[in-house]
């Protein structure tokens, strides 16, 4: 693999295990650690789209995710009542690229785990130094390790220790929402395909994941708060009561504080995603807005490229600057329309509803065209 020679990668989440398996399978013999004590699985549950499935597929686990996933044929907007103002048929707009499924994080993890158990593993050892010297990188570690890398890729996510210390020491950029993400072990009325909510400055979504469970997620767009842990599931019911169709019942099966993550949402845009003999990938480089739901395709996708852009490169130099100029233009694609999306939840309601009723449908199909050819 040119002359990648020692890789390390920085984070076991998406991202970092993606990279393992695809470096892996390209003859490569990366490393990997994790700040965390335990593998991460940060949040409730994921939405992959078609071409996150195909990427799934190219890492050799899709069987495994079909398996473990459920089926997503459509996705419809409703207004805060319950009423359907579009929907999209998935498997029309996706077509020869495949189905688009959803699956819990954890159960994501444990998949993308077995199909990198090669791959020698660290847990709970951060990053503290990086710098760079000749066609080497040093690192230091906070268990006082340390080690001499030809390449080092940071996926360690939208607050990248790697980004701060070799690319970049700006921070990830408030995108106007706080969202809150949970799982619930029951399937409300209705909750077969993708649900979208919209309400003045709130939203709410619902999407059926593995073994009859629903993953929910609210967001509410202005100035940035905390919520927190203690009461935060009888504040969350206060806040979306207004909300109805099967809302109301996803919120009743809530049990517990602790089932309820909460955060801003971030975004991450840098001008260069690599330096030297240091690269990023996933929300290290480019975080987006979750409004559509591409992060962890871009994730992967990216862990794809990269190793296969090393495997046929004279240079790990010459393969890092050929691995920015293939995924940047898809990313900002995916960067813009989702910032644009979320934007979309400052405007007056009204304006909101005619828009969906009248263009929903074709501005989502617009939205994902893009990504049916192959990255």
């Amino acid at each position: 693999m040119a002359d990648a020679g020692r890789i390390l990668i920085v984070g076991g989440g998406i991202a970092g295990l993606s990279l393992a398996i695809a470096l892996r399978r390209a003859g490569a013999a990366p490393e990997l650690v994790e700040r965390s004590p335990a593998w991460p699985a940060v949040g409730a549950g994921i939405v992959l789209h078609a071409n996150a499935v195909r990427a799934l597929r190219a890492l050799g686990v899709g069987e495994a995710i079909e398996a473990a996933s459920a089926p997503l044929p459509r996705w419809g907007f409703f207004d805060q009542q319950g009423r359907q103002l579009c929907e999209t048929d998935l498997t029309d707009l996706w077509r020869e690229v495949g189905p688009c499924r959803a699956i819990t994080r954890i159960r994501l993890q444990e998949i993308l785990l077995t199909a990198a158990a090669r791959v020698p593993c660290r847990l709970g050892v951060a990053l503290t130094g990086l710098t760079q010297h000749g066609h080497r990188a040093s690192v230091t570690f906070a268990d006082e390790s340390a080690g001499e890398y030809d390449l080092v890729v940071g996926a360690d996510g939208i607050n990248s220790t790697v980004r701060r210390l070799a690319i970049s020491p700006l921070p990830p950029q408030y995108a106007n929402t706080m969202i809150w993400r949970s799982i619930i072990s029951a399937r409300p009325p209705g909750t077969d395909n993708m649900m979208h909510f919209t309400g003045e400055r709130s939203f709410f979504g619902l999407i059926p994941v593995e073994d009859g469970r629903t993953y929910g997620f609210a967001g509410l767009v202005g100035d940035r708060f905390d919520d927190p842990p203690v009461g935060r599931l009888e504040r969350l019911r206060q806040r979306f009561g207004g909300f109805g169709g099967p809302v109301p019942a996803y919120l009743a099966a809530l049990q517990r504080d602790e089932q309820i993550h909460f955060g801003p949402v971030e975004w991450v845009e840098l001008g260069c995603w690599h330096s030297g003999r240091v690269v990023l990938i996933g929300d290290a480089a480019h975080a987006a807005p979750p409004h559509m739901a591409e992060g962890g395709a871009m994730a992967i996708e990216d862990a794809l490229v990269l190793a296969q852009l090393l495997h046929g490169a004279d240079t790990a130099a010459d393969g890092l600057g050929r691995y920015q100029a293939r995924r940047r233009p898809r990313v900002q694609w995916v960067q813009q329309q989702s910032r644009l999306a979320a934007k979309s939840g400052s405007l007056p309601l009204a304006t909101r509803y005619a828009a969906l009723r009248e263009h929903g449908d074709q501005m989502l199909r617009d939205r994902y065209q893009p990504l049916i050819q192959i990255p």
